[in-house]
């Protein structure tokens, strides 16, 4: 099933000592499924539950420490980031071109300027408004 972690299939047996894996098969009661049987893969050795069965250890190794993980790439300086035409009150945007209104030329959405002037904040309908045709 997706997004589910696998089940833990690695034990340590203690009827016959070695490393296993758990084999999990279904119990039916006619066509019902009632519940799993938990075997030792190599002996056959079966545990009554699930809290019986000696896992081994973590199934994934820490080879790994927080101090190897790469730093974040940030490709925009956080002044910088702010400053793109995209954000600014000037860009607009036509499905064939986009343009600065202030300059009156073309611009890409990361491109920057030094005369920026920031979108105003969008505004917020009144509560007591109804709902147009296309909102709920």
């Amino acid at each position: 099933m997706k997004g589910r972690e696998p089940a833990k299939v690695e034990i340590q047996c203690p009827a016959c000592g070695r490393e296993a894996w758990l084999v999990r098969k279904p119990k039916y009661d006619g066509f019902t499924k009632v519940g799993e049987t938990l075997t030792c893969a190599l002996c056959a050795h079966e545990f009554a539950s699930e809290s019986e069965v000696p896992f081994r250890g973590s199934r994934q190794p820490q080879v790994f420490t927080a101090a190897d993980r790469p730093r974040p790439v940030q490709v925009f300086r956080e002044d910088e980031k702010g400053r793109m035409c995209r954000y600014c009150a000037e860009y607009v945007v036509n499905p064939f071109i986009q343009r600065c209104g202030l300059h009156k030329c073309e611009v890409q959405a990361t491109d920057t300027c030094p005369h920026f002037r920031p979108k105003p904040p969008p505004k917020e309908e009144a509560e007591n408004e109804t709902p147009g045709p296309f909102r709920l």
